[in-house]
């Protein structure tokens, strides 16, 4: 009788045991892992881009086969020397065209002013070497046309005296600046500046993640309703 009052103990003892190691183990390994999982992928990963502006205008007015609606856009102003701004091209090719390109609902636009054709063709032709550049794109307008829009993004931005800016800016299909509006450097933040590559691997890539997800979860859902009905 003792014997297996003896055993019962131990036995039960024994799973206490176990139990409180595997608790530990738990704790130890599998919520840092879930933690840094959570880190990596970014806080905002787990809500939608957040609205800046909306009812942005079409750029019905520029030439180029170029419009915004019905695509996600990554908007940029190259100016009138486009030379000088080369860098900040490749820069945006390599760490986000070419990463994301391949989505079909993405696109990239480059605003300059009429009379840099040449220029703009000279660039792409450069940026083609290093990447398929079909989704570069670019819409020539008027100086005044440029400002105009520019204006009414609303970023509280300026463009340089060659119409240009260093920043670009994330446009959805309806015509909205998205961006952050808790970011830990700038509060609001309207464009990601590109003459950063540490800005365009650390934020740039991680809220084009966001809005390209965002998107890819509300096809899912009207496809998936689309089936139950």
């Amino acid at each position: 009788m003792k014997k297996a009052v003896l055993n019962r103990l131990f036995y039960f003892c024994t799973t206490q045991i176990l139990m409180k190691k595997t608790f530990v183990l738990v704790v130890l390994f599998v919520l840092p892992l879930v933690a840094y999982l959570f880190f990596a992928s970014g806080v905002n990963n787990f809500g939608k881009l957040p609205i800046l502006t909306t009812n942005l205008p079409e750029l019905s007015n520029f030439e180029g086969e170029v419009k915004l609606e019905n695509k996600i856009t990554i908007l940029g102003f190259l100016g009138n020397d486009i030379e000088n701004r080369r860098g900040n091209a490749f820069n945006l090719n390599q760490k986000i065209y070419k990463r994301f390109g391949d989505f079909n609902d993405l696109q990239f636009i480059m605003i300059v002013p009429k009379g840099t054709e040449s220029k703009a063709a000279a660039l792409k032709k450069e940026l083609g070497k290093l990447s398929d550049v079909t989704k570069w794109n670019f819409a020539f307008g008027t100086n005044q046309e440029i400002i105009s829009f520019f204006n009414a993004m609303q970023t509280g931005l300026q463009l340089d005296e060659d119409m240009g800016t260093p920043y670009v800016f994330i446009v959805d299909k309806e015509l909205n600046l998205r961006g952050r509006n808790d970011d830990e450097d700038e509060g609001v933040k309207y464009g990601f500046n590109t003459t950063s590559v540490a800005e365009l691997n650390n934020k740039m890539e991680d809220d084009v993640k966001i809005i390209l997800a965002e998107y890819r979860l509300a096809l899912k859902k009207n496809n998936a309703n689309r089936s139950e009905q």
